[in-house]
């Protein structure tokens, strides 16, 4: 899931003498009703994104559950994405030209070599599916996330790590963290009693999905600048990678202390975690252009927390009540507060 935010910067050349600066159609090419179509799809992004989180937890249950199943289903998840983004690079030139672009980007020092290895959160982020869905259900595992990420995306900003450069702390961004922060103490309250509370350790394991939420915010920042050098399918190739990477090496330290987890299952739809990210992450370079980045990103919110309360309630984990869609309500707010506190970037 943590990959459907590399595109939010748009398409550019991917020949390895683009420039830096994004270039895109302009918005008068586009057909009517685009425009229309366009919000519902920008829903389907943060549905698709749910739904990942949903099937790597469900593949780590399959895999026995624990540390070494949780990172398993992860390295699962990313393994196939990267499978299918190679099939891709060899057939389409112009990807191979966008990672080309940004190997001379990085000789050049046009671009740091920490700025490519923000697939090292997306890894944690899909890690962390597996490690505490079962336990603290989707809708949690999500409003933890935005949480965590829209607090952090006030230092990322201040900082101007993206390329948009620094944005003010203003006080609608700082309340809207403040809100998001909230929003999580929120929506794990609702199981604090009752016939299935949150114990202490499950608790703890919502504070993993947090952190991760905390590192979005710099992957995006940073996978902002890589799409600007080669693209959005050459950033996202390399996130891929880096994330595959550090998931087979931490995937195989886990293994020699714990030992192998449950052979992998024969059902099916466990193994889409991988294509659904490429799926929104795609859509997301698509429709960037269309409202802007900062419709786009409420929008992917939108249906992220919404998707994942009925998702909870269908598999029965969570047992969701009026707290925890308070929950993600506030959410919502905070999310939106800290958009609109936020300094559109000139073209």
């Amino acid at each position: 899931m943590c990959e459907q935010h590399i595109a939010d910067h748009g398409a550019v050349s991917a020949s390895p003498t683009a420039s830096a600066r994004p270039q895109t159609l302009p918005a008068d090419h586009d057909p009517p009703w685009l425009g229309v179509v366009a919000v519902p799809a920008m829903l389907a992004i943060g549905a698709l994104v749910a739904l990942q989180t949903q099937i790597n937890g469900e593949l780590a249950v399959e895999l026995g559950g624990g540390t070494t199943a949780g990172l398993s289903a992860a390295l699962v998840s990313f393994g196939s994405g990267l499978g299918l983004l190679c099939l891709a690079a060899l057939i389409f030139r112009p990807i191979r030209a966008g990672l080309s672009a940004v190997r001379a980007a990085l000789g050049t020092g046009q671009l740091r070599p920490w700025q490519v290895v923000g697939g090292s959160a997306g890894a944690f982020l899909v890690a962390t599916q597996g490690l505490t869905v079962a336990t603290i259900g989707v809708a949690l595992f999500t409003v933890a996330v935005v949480a965590g990420q829209t607090a952090s995306s006030l230092l990322v900003d201040q900082r101007g790590l993206g390329p948009s450069g620094p944005q003010p702390v203003s006080l609608l961004r700082v309340a809207g963290a403040a809100l998001t922060i909230v929003a999580v103490a929120l929506s794990g309250s609702q199981r604090l009693g009752g016939s299935d509370p949150l114990t202490a350790a499950a608790l703890v394991l919502a504070l993993l999905p947090l952190v991760a939420g905390l590192a979005i915010a710099w992957q995006q920042a940073v996978n902002g600048r890589v799409s600007m050098t080669g693209g959005p399918w050459a950033a996202t190739g390399i996130n891929f990678a880096v994330g595959c990477s550090l998931l087979a090496l931490a995937t195989g330290i886990a293994v020699a202390v714990a030992g192998p987890t449950q052979p992998l299952p024969t059902t099916w739809w466990l193994y889409l975690g991988g294509p659904i990210g490429i799926v929104f992450i795609s859509l997301a370079a698509v429709l960037v252009r269309v409202h802007g980045v900062l419709v786009l990103g409420l929008c992917t919110v939108c249906g992220q927390v919404t998707s994942a309360l009925v998702i909870d309630h269908f598999v029965g984990v969570g047992h969701f009540g009026p707290l925890t869609a308070a929950g993600a309500a506030v959410t919502l707010v905070g999310v939106v507060l800290a958009g609109l506190g936020t300094r559109r970037p000139s073209p």
